[in-house]
């Protein structure tokens, strides 16, 4: 518990002691943990970039957030890519290393062919489910940083 005081809340704290408002925090944390779940691993760092610059949010919260997420990226990459399947009718892909292994040798452009079709499918699963869970999060996280950063206001004197 003191580790994740330590790590997580001390560092949103000093932002919004710093004057960060509560609501832009909930926003760059929401979306940075949305952007850092994408299934292309290695393009949320970008993302978040381009998404706190058109949303004028706080870039060290959006890429610590998004490095937060990183584990949650990758438990979610195969329900990601099981949720396109079936948006899009296709063959689930065999993602089993043993029969990855057969296919590449077999035939190593189709195999990767089959695997690129499927993270595509699993991008626009994620790009249905990541905005609204995003949302979902900054509403819910925007009381919460109203009330902390209540508690960090200089008292009337």
């Amino acid at each position: 518990m003191s580790w994740l005081r330590r790590r997580l809340w001390e560092p949103l704290a000093a932002q919004l002691r710093q004057g960060l408002s509560p609501g832009r925090l909930a926003w760059s944390l929401a979306l940075g943990l949305g952007a850092g779940v994408s299934p292309l691993v290695g393009s949320s760092t970008g993302l978040c970039i381009l998404l706190a610059l058109v949303f004028k949010l706080n870039q060290v919260v959006m890429q610590v957030a998004n490095y937060l997420a990183y584990p949650l990226q990758l438990l979610l990459l195969i329900p990601f890519i099981r949720l396109g399947e079936r948006l899009f009718g296709a063959p689930r892909l065999p993602l089993d290393l043993e029969v990855l292994s057969r296919a590449i040798r077999a035939d190593a452009w189709g195999a990767l062919h089959a695997f690129w079709t499927s993270l595509w499918h699993g991008t626009v699963a994620w790009l249905l489910v990541a905005p609204l869970a995003s949302i979902l999060l900054a509403l819910l996280l925007s009381p919460l940083f109203r009330a902390a950063a209540r508690r960090f206001r200089p008292e009337a004197v």
